[in-house]
């Protein structure tokens, strides 16, 4: 009896029907030839061939299940969300007892495989989906999402970052607002601070980019500083090409690396350069225009309407 169908009396019995069935296949058959709709949903029930067994005298036996929220149905979108919950509430549950500190277990949710190290803190509204690795004192501020994603030892992630098949080393910092698209992969020690876009990059150990940058398809070596507004323009309308960064380069501010090029290791490039040639090593690259102050300029004004 479905629960629109029972009488008060059938609602007060404590047992129900999962929908789960073990039967024999041939008599199954001749058994669904039987079956009627003549209910108030208009549906065929298949625990209807129950009472068919018992009347071919075939032995039926019911299995209690151990818990009621494993064999819970799922109806309409409100039944889909309680069980949900709960399936968040025991990952939540076991991830606390694996030795995270949840910053509220309510707003935890997990979709996917999660490996915790010790010590782990994770702070609310945080989504792993797919595989995620957390080492040891791992930090995850809140609003992240982590997706298909390893996040080494003592690495803080701060808050409103999103990450997608990357790799981050130890004790790095990341955001708040980055994003990590697939093939990022950090060394220890790197900075990838706000508004900051990774893809498809190595960044060498102790790197920094703190600041409303662009790195795709991009090898950066170690001790690298990027400037804020520095963009690898790696993209030409038909095809991506790499830029290589070499060990101890600093990068200006508001640099335009135009790719496929190369700065050479313990290069300077200047604040507001287009590099589109190698930078050579050890040495300071500017590619911008000489400032000019014009004397006697006015600014237009606008006539005033009649």
């Amino acid at each position: 009896v479905e629960e629109k169908d029972a009488s008060a009396a059938q609602k007060r019995i404590r047992e129900g029907s999962t929908g789960v069935m073990a039967l024999p296949a041939a008599r199954l058959r001749s058994w669904l030839a039987e079956l009627r709709c003549d209910n108030a949903q208009g549906e065929y029930y298949l625990t209807d061939v129950v009472g068919m067994a018992v009347k071919a005298r075939v032995p039926v036996r019911p299995l209690t299940a151990l818990d009621e929220a494993e064999v819970l149905g799922i109806n309409d979108r409100l039944q889909l969300a309680h069980v949900e919950s709960l399936v968040r509430a025991r990952r939540a549950e076991a991830a606390m007892r694996a030795g995270a500190t949840l910053a509220d277990p309510a707003r935890f949710d997990q979709r996917g495989e999660l490996v915790l190290g010790r010590d782990v803190f994770i702070d609310v509204n945080v989504v792993f989906e797919g595989r995620v690795e957390l080492g040891d004192g791992v930090r995850i501020g809140p609003n992240c999402v982590l997706r298909d994603t390893t996040v080494g030892a003592r690495t803080q992630v701060f808050a409103s970052c999103v990450t997608e098949r990357a790799v981050i080393g130890a004790d790095c910092q990341v955001g708040p607002f980055a994003r990590l698209r697939p093939g990022a992969t950090l060394d220890d020690g790197v900075h990838i601070g706000n508004f900051v876009e990774v893809k498809n990059s190595r960044i060498g150990q102790g790197s920094k980019a703190n600041h409303l940058t662009y790195l795709g398809d991009a090898d950066v070596g170690k001790g690298v500083n990027v400037g804020a507004g520095t963009i690898t323009c790696n993209y030409d309308g038909a095809n991506k090409s790499r830029t290589v960064i070499g060990d101890g380069v600093f990068i200006g501010s508001g640099n335009m690396l135009v790719a496929p090029v190369t700065i050479g290791e313990g290069a300077t490039t200047g604040a507001g350069s287009t590099i589109t040639r190698d930078a050579p090593a050890g040495k300071l690259t500017l590619a911008r225009s000489r400032q000019v102050t014009i004397e006697g300029w006015q600014r237009p004004v606008k006539k005033k309407s009649s």
